[in-house]
């Protein structure tokens, strides 16, 4: 059985989103544009990680989670495009602590994440670019092959080292 395996290294904390390099299997894919990193861990408690997050507005806490393909997003799966694309069956962390529905897809900036990670490539400041292409093009070189055959999905997620 094949392993998918995510690395998302955060690289560029801002005042209102952070910036990422996503690899999949050792190979750099695209970046990733997420909420604030409040330097919230997988190691913290929940009460811990309450006190900090701000809904809608934090990065999930660092760490390894697995990752499902199995439940339809009701969000997505009204949306035409991610209909075509993958049935509505978006990629969703499992036990993040203190969060809940995270989800991998296409996003601009920061009004987009809601705590979710956004695909895409970061030319422009605070933003993303092509991130539908980038995002198709992760669900079907990676995400629904692994789907298809129900092999393991990691994602690990580090902070900037500094």
């Amino acid at each position: 059985m094949d392993k998918l395996e995510l690395v998302l290294k955060r690289i560029a904390a801002k005042e209102k989103y952070t910036i990422g390099r996503l690899y999949v299997n050792g190979k750099f894919f695209c970046n990733t544009l997420e909420d604030i990193d409040r330097k919230l861990t997988d190691k913290m408690t929940a009460e811990e990680i309450r006190r900090i997050k701000v809904y809608g507005k934090t990065a999930i806490p660092t760490g390894t989670y697995r990752l499902t393909m199995k439940r339809k997003s009701p969000k997505f799966s009204k949306n035409p495009f991610y209909m075509i694309v993958c049935g509505g069956y978006m990629p969703r962390l499992l036990r993040v602590p203190g969060f809940e529905g995270i989800l991998i897809h296409p996003g601009k900036d920061e009004s987009n994440t809601e705590g979710c990670i956004l695909v895409g490539f970061n030319i422009r400041k605070g933003c993303l670019s092509n991130s539908e292409t980038v995002w198709k093009k992760l669900m079907e070189k990676y995400f629904l092959p692994a789907k298809e055959k129900d092999n393991p999905i990691t994602i690990t997620i580090y902070q900037k080292l500094s």
